[in-house]
């Protein structure tokens, strides 16, 4: 099964940003270490004492009329925020005020394009990230910059899609891009490994950051050294600030930590002081945590176990809390709050969670859930959805009147939703629905059109498929055809159409995929 594919999209894990207010201490102030465009940081540092330029105060709320009274209003159209007299109005504020400059109207203008975005409901598109890079190549960042400052700008530009790799990029967008995360990441670091520690650090900034940079990995940018320096100066800040974490501070930081294992985090001790810290606080903020919160919570439980994390007395005792609010709760979840539930709940038994009086209560009222909203499921809540109940049976759940009806439901979806399955998800349906018939599924008629309707879509990406995918498809139609599906010329154009990527592909397969492989020919 690939474990890739299943899990909480993009959109399902939000951080708020309350940071762009006024207030907060300037740090002292160099030249960053990485430069890679003219995005710049000043030399500005005083010389005694930093950290205690408090001198830049605004006198009103609209200190700027560029930047405050044309650009911060959502409800305007995307030109409002490249008008050049706003860059312009920031560089003469950084310059006039040196190092006393503490970041604010830096961080109001990123505040005005994440709510330009939000007001959009869509990131920014190539066009207007390739627009929007052009202005801010003369973005100054510097370390005089409050916390506040800092967390809001970071927060705001990822969430806004600035940092997103698109294809085909533009070489100036990408440099801008990069200098400009350089510089901001820079001087994250340097406040976070302030000694003293830094006193305007707080529990929602470290948060929202942890949240920014594991979102950044996730659009695919690359973790750099800079990037992993980043993550493990604000992990000892989780320790320390544990005791200051509402309920959506751990939800955003355990999410986070989970996509940055996802995406090939190490398990550094710093790292698992803070996940046990954040686990050892579920259970005392369990009433507070709301129905999104609670899937991803046990979502990024079930990835963390997934990539190495132990089943600890605090994360099984966390697991504990959680399971009777989803039934309590079950009316709330949205389609894809059940899928990534019950996603969550087949990898944690997989793993070796017991299947308590608790779990078993969840999963039926979640499976009761997948029929009264099965108008609204798309194609990745099926296929988790699918995934999960075979995950289940394989680890001993009973065919329950809510589990074939669940299932019944599902399967009747994948043919009108044939067109939209990616490669791994195709995949993973078939994996699914062959284990499903290993445990007793009958071969119905709408199981017979689900198979049909995946199998030409199989030929025509075998290109697509990795050697997971690959070792999961012909094992899946193997076990098909040993329960007796009948070998049509769909199916026999899928193997002949995989056999020959497996040679292309046989140095990448590891040992239980050559086993899977060889039984999977063997038996067709």
């Amino acid at each position: 099964m690939d474990r890739s594919s299943a899990g909480i999209s993009g959109q399902y894990a939000r951080s708020d940003n309350n940071h762009n207010r006024p207030g907060g201490h300037a740090a002292s102030s160099r030249r960053g270490r990485y430069r890679h465009a003219t995005v710049r940081q000043r030399d500005d540092t005083p010389r005694t004492n930093p950290g205690r330029n408090t001198f830049y105060r605004s006198s009103h709320a609209c200190p700027s009329q560029h930047l405050q009274c044309r650009s911060v209003n959502p409800a305007q159209d995307f030109n409002a925020l490249i008008k050049q007299e706003i860059m312009d109005d920031l560089v003469s504020q950084s310059g006039r005020f040196g190092h006393r400059y503490d970041g604010r109207n830096h961080g109001w203008y990123a505040s005005s394009i994440k709510k330009y975005t939000s007001a959009a409901k869509r990131p920014l598109d190539r066009a207007e990230q390739s627009q929007l890079m052009h202005l801010l190549q003369n973005f100054t960042v510097t370390r005089s910059w409050n916390w506040r400052s800092l967390t809001t700008t970071l927060h705001s530009l990822t969430s806004a899609g600035v940092f997103t790799p698109h294809k085909s990029m533009d070489g100036r967008v990408k440099r801008t891009q990069a200098a400009l995360l350089s510089t901001l990441l820079d001087a994250i670091i340097f406040k976070c490994n302030q000694k003293p520690q830094a006193r305007d650090v707080d529990a929602q900034g470290v948060a929202n950051l942890l949240w920014a940079m594991a979102k950044l990995v996730d659009k695919g940018q690359e973790q750099t050294p800079e990037l992993k320096e980043a993550v493990a100066a604000l992990l000892p800040h989780v320790n320390a600030q544990k005791d200051q974490f509402n309920a959506q501070h751990i939800t955003n930081l355990l999410w986070a930590m989970a996509k940055l294992m996802a995406n090939g985090q190490e398990w550094t001790p710093e790292l698992k002081e803070a996940v046990s810290a954040l686990l050892s606080h579920v259970n005392a903020q369990q009433a507070n945590f709301r129905p999104q919160e609670i899937a991803i919570l046990l979502w990024a439980m079930a990835k963390l176990v997934d990539n190495g994390q132990e089943q600890t007395p605090e994360l099984k005792e966390a697991v504990a809390a959680l399971l009777p609010h989803v039934h309590a709760q079950q009316d709330q979840f949205i389609p894809q709050g059940i899928a990534n539930l019950l996603w969550a709940m087949a990898k944690l038994v997989d793993n070796g969670q017991e299947q308590t009086p608790e779990l078993k209560n969840a999963v039926a009222a979640l499976l009761h859930r997948v029929n009264t909203q099965k108008a609204q499921l798309n194609a990745q809540h099926i296929t988790n959805l699918l995934w999960a109940m075979a995950k289940l049976m394989a680890n001993g759940q009973e065919w329950t009147p809510e589990l074939k009806e669940a299932v019944s439901v599902l399967l009747s979806h994948i043919n009108a939703q044939k067109a939209n399955f990616k490669p791994q998800e195709i995949a993973n349906l078939l994996w699914a629905m062959a284990k499903l018939v290993d445990k007793g599924l009958e071969q119905t008629p709408e199981f017979k059109e689900a198979v049909a309707a995946l199998l030409p879509h199989v030929n025509a990406q075998k290109d697509q498929f990795i050697p997971q995918g690959i070792a999961n498809l012909l094992w899946a139609m193997a076990k098909l055809v040993d329960n007796l599906l009948e070998q049509t010329p769909e199916l026999k154009k899928a193997v002949a159409a995989l056999l020959p990527i497996v040679n292309t592909q046989k140095a990448n397969f590891n040992p239980q995929e050559i086993v899977n492989l060889l039984w999977a020919m063997a038996k067709l």
